[in-house]
């Protein structure tokens, strides 16, 4: 459920606590992180490797015949290779690709 209180500074949407998940709750609540956060992933998505990285998943979604514009669809990295997934699932799955695995323990 989302409020809009005009007296909050910047005026921004308000979330209920408890609808929020345990990190977005934790930047909302800690702006120093949240901006040095936002700084990092900056620099990163600036970076050679992810420009190269989104660019192949961007054709990859582009040439698929299955994949239409506006479908909610996403280019997925997998165990079987590139493959469509809705967007909403493809959002750092633990079980997709060794490298997810490593990254999460």
């Amino acid at each position: 459920m989302i409020a809009h209180f005009p007296e909050i500074k910047n005026n921004y949407l308000c979330i209920k606590k408890d609808m929020l998940g345990k990190t977005a709750q934790y930047y909302r609540d800690n702006p120093e992180a949240r901006n040095k956060k936002k700084a990092y992933d900056t620099k990163r998505n600036k970076t050679a490797a992810s420009k190269l990285y989104r660019a192949r998943l961007n054709k990859a979604n582009r040439d698929n015949p299955n994949s239409v514009v506006g479908d909610g669809k996403d280019v997925s990295h997998t165990k079987k290779g590139l493959r469509l997934k809705p967007q909403s699932k493809n959002r750092g799955s633990k079980s997709d690709s060794a490298g997810d695995k490593r990254a999460r323990g």
